[in-house]
């Protein structure tokens, strides 16, 4: 079993696009694509810097259409579908598109509503997130509990971003749990927790507008690791995962249970296959960083019969 990953906010870039567009039809592709999401993806893709791709308004869109056109090219290269996909965070939305849930366009509308809801979220009051690294999992989640922090990702055994208010994030930066160290994240807000409780409403009234497929691979979700076999209830997860914590660990734990033989990260790619390092060990991987990437990305994926 081949699964590809859909990558979350933090993977992109300044100017991690240019390859791609000088793929036929990638151009054209991306226009469609901003369009929907009202975000000038080729532009921002190409010439803005760091600051400004990550701003959330114009870094989901973008990591969104690049996981969708990445995507693309490799079935069109590899003359099949992967055999599972699943999307870390916002990452989700290329994973159900993917999935057949729903159209390219419907998932880059989404994506633009959800990335100016969180971002509207995130500016109401002074929050961020900071990754734990290492320590006893009971005693992190405890430290956390203590200063009214939420573990809003866990991503891989030995890693829980903490979210919260930046107080406190900068009180367990000065006493972290032993054995640990912590990590500012450079993000706009307290993402997956109930700080975003506002822009949960504003994507659930956009969701409702959308006739989901039900998905025609194996599709797993960030709630609990489960597999998705209903289309809505899909679409349901991907508005109530905002405000709720990111469980990749529970993800990969489903892979290794399915019989994952390989993973492909699609662009912006390299985060996820990192943690696969670590919760997928020996599983063979291939991060599709750029175009050049596709060759060991197709012969990974038909490496193995659907």
């Amino acid at each position: 079993m081949i699964v590809v990953a859909c990558p979350g906010q933090g993977s992109q870039t300044p100017g991690f696009l240019s390859p791609w567009l000088e793929l036929d039809g990638v151009a054209e592709q991306l226009a469609a694509f901003s369009d929907a999401a009202e975000v000038d993806l080729i532009k921002h893709g190409t010439e803005s810097d760091a600051d400004t791709i990550r701003d959330t308004r114009i870094a989901q869109p973008l990591i969104v259409a690049a996981s969708m056109v990445a995507g693309k090219q490799l079935v069109e290269r590899s003359g099949r579908r992967p055999d599972g996909l699943a999307g870390h965070s916002v990452g989700e939305l290329a994973a159900i598109a993917a999935a057949g849930v729903v159209s390219g366009i419907d998932a880059m509308r989404l994506v633009g509503i959800r990335g100016r809801a969180m971002a509207d979220a995130a500016a109401r009051t002074p929050t961020g997130m900071s990754a734990v690294l290492g320590g006893d999992a009971d005693e992190v989640l405890a430290l956390l509990a203590e200063l009214d922090l939420t573990p809003a990702n866990y991503n891989v055994a030995g890693q829980i971003v903490a979210a919260g208010s930046l107080e406190n994030l900068a009180r367990l930066a000065e006493n972290p749990a032993k054995g640990s160290r912590v990590r500012a994240l450079e993000v706009a807000g307290a993402f997956h927790t109930s700080y975003m409780a506002p822009a949960v409403e504003v994507l659930r009234a956009a969701v409702d507008e959308v006739t989901p497929g039900d998905p025609t691979v194996t599709l797993w979700s960030n709630r609990d690791g489960a597999v998705v076999t209903d289309g809505r209830d899909a679409l349901d997860r991907i508005v109530t995962q905002v405000s709720s914590p990111v469980r990749w660990d529970l993800c990969m734990e489903s892979m290794t249970d399915a019989g994952v033989t390989g993973l492909i990260e699609v662009a912006p790619a390299g985060a996820l296959v990192g943690l696969a390092k670590r919760g997928l060990r020996g599983v063979p991987n291939v991060a599709v960083k750029t175009p050049e990437d596709l060759d060991a990305a197709v012969a990974l994926l038909n490496g193995e019969a659907a």
